[in-house]
């Protein structure tokens, strides 16, 4: 069974019955069922013309739901219209599913699981297992969502922001489960880039790739953080970062910068140093000005304040730092990081230990513990 198959041909056999007249929460529920069938019958009776199957098994699922529930009169019009076997009709309807499952009106947790399954072809229990909850819970997530886009009609361009900002969002995702949802990511937003041309599209492809060619040696054998100045950079992946930099440079060269094009140059700069103490600092200070103009971000502006503290002194860090509004998440790591690199042991052994009661996460909490402890057998007694 080609599972990379079915979920390629997924968002094309939604499209389809959605142009017949099936609104989209029936349509992606017959969509669903073929797609098991196809997992049962497939691997004993393979089809000449997959999609083909795929389109005529989910029409008439469709046409079964429509019969149990309709009156006798739009029955017969559904039936009617089920057209003769043949060759599907060659049509890309997945940028239209694109900007349908990230609709303005849908929560960024209902968009991105909506995103998962019609356009990634993920199970739901699939996304369940990504977002580590009951598959009755993403069951009841999936079909809200559903309800709510139903009646929507896409007749204008969709916000291209939204849509990849949903995508983002199942990139930050990580890997949970037995689905990886950055690679996954990665492959929606591969498509979508394909699909449209907007240099923010490439941006964010280019970000992804290069913030996944690090991902080997963000932890060590027991699972630990490893920080960025401390990774292997042997075990980053070359050939990702060579094809993020260059859709970044095609990118940067269409003079339309946005805010992931942004990262994408903080996050080649990076992966071009030979080594951490090469990295260029000051041009990646100037990549955040860039970034907090686009944005006024205060977690850009908080990253900005790290990377003042490499290129210009823990001091200079510090003063950006005291700008800011202490509450920001890793606001305080910060802190405890540029008060060690400018010899406060004391201050930054305090503060890493407050930094991990709040840390968002478990391995971020027990670097951080490890950190103040580290400093704390430096300290003299």
């Amino acid at each position: 069974m080609d599972e990379t198959l079915l979920r390629d041909l997924t968002p094309s056999v939604l499209g389809v019955l959605v142009r017949r007249g099936a609104d989209f929460a029936a349509a992606e529920d017959a969509v669903q069922e073929a797609l098991v069938e196809a997992v049962r019958a497939w691997p004993e009776d393979p089809p000449r013309d997959p999609k083909g199957w795929l389109i005529t098994v989910a029409w008439r699922r469709f046409l079964d739901a429509t019969r149990s529930e309709a009156a006798r009169r739009r029955r017969e019009d559904a039936a009617a219209a089920e057209p003769a076997p043949g060759p599907a009709p060659a049509a890309d309807d997945t940028l239209r599913l694109y900007f349908l499952c990230a609709h303005p009106s849908l929560t960024p947790s209902s968009a991105v699981a909506l995103t998962l399954r019609a356009v990634g072809g993920l199970t739901t229990r699939q996304i369940a297992r990504a977002y580590l909850v009951p598959e009755a819970t993403m069951a009841q997530r999936i079909s809200r969502a559903k309800r709510t886009v139903s009646g929507v009609r896409l007749d204008t361009p969709g916000d291209v922001s939204t849509v990849l900002r949903v995508l983002y969002l199942v990139f930050n995702e990580g890997y949970s489960g037995d689905v990886d949802l950055a690679a996954e990511a990665i492959r929606l937003t591969r498509r979508l880039a394909a699909a449209i041309d907007h240099p923010e599209a490439a941006g964010l492809l280019a970000l992804m790739l290069l913030h996944h060619a690090r991902r080997a040696a963000r932890t060590a054998a027991d699972g630990s953080l490893v920080p960025l100045a401390e990774q292997d950079r042997g075990r980053w992946d070359r050939h990702a970062i060579t094809e993020g930099t260059g859709i970044l440079q095609a990118a940067l060269a269409r003079d339309r910068l946005g805010e992931y094009q942004a990262q994408a140059a903080v996050a080649a700069l990076h992966a071009d140093a030979p080594t951490a103490a090469e990295t260029d600092w000051v041009q990646i200070v100037e990549w955040y000005d860039e970034l907090a103009r686009l944005t006024d971000s205060p977690v850009v502006r908080l990253n900005r304040a790290v990377a003042v503290g490499e290129a210009d002194g823990p001091r200079a860090g510090l003063a950006a730092l005291a700008a800011l509004d202490a509450s920001l998440p890793r606001h305080t790591a910060v802190a405890a990081y540029l008060h060690e690199r400018d010899g406060d042991l004391a201050t930054a052994a305090r503060l890493y230990a407050e930094a991990a009661v709040k840390a968002p996460n478990l391995a971020e909490r027990d670097h951080l513990t490890r950190q103040a402890a580290r400093l704390n057998t430096l300290r003299p007694r």
